[in-house]
């Protein structure tokens, strides 16, 4: 058992990308937050399925080439070998929950972008 609260950690790229909260040994748990404009690389994973649920702002998720318009209270199931691409073209930053399981060290493998 642990407990840790959301300001012991750090966004990934300073203000945005993921944030950490649980990484193993069953699944990671993570707050991911995009700025206007801000975007991620297509990729997918060999093991493990990903869940993202919107707690703010909106974002467009694709998946294996089907764009995905998400607000608050959505949630999105990707399962393995699904490729995914996040992208935030709108006006303001999107703050969401994204849990991977089970957990895998290495398990991402990076694409080109879709074009949607």
């Amino acid at each position: 058992m642990f407990i840790v609260n959301e300001s012991e950690r750090e966004y990934r790229f300073g203000e945005s990308g993921p944030k950490y909260l649980m990484k193993g040994p069953r699944m990671n748990f993570a707050l991911v937050r995009f700025r206007p404009g801000e975007d991620f690389r297509a990729h997918y994973h060999e093991v493990m399925e990903e869940d993202f649920f919107i707690l703010e702002g909106k974002v467009d998720i694709v998946v294996d080439g089907v764009k995905h318009v998400l607000s608050p209270g959505d949630l999105i199931h990707i399962e393995p070998k699904e490729v995914h691409y996040v992208n935030n073209p709108y006006r303001q930053p999107v703050k969401m929950v994204s849990t991977l399981a089970p957990f895998q060290e290495a398990d991402k493998v990076e694409v080109d972008d879709p074009v949607y």
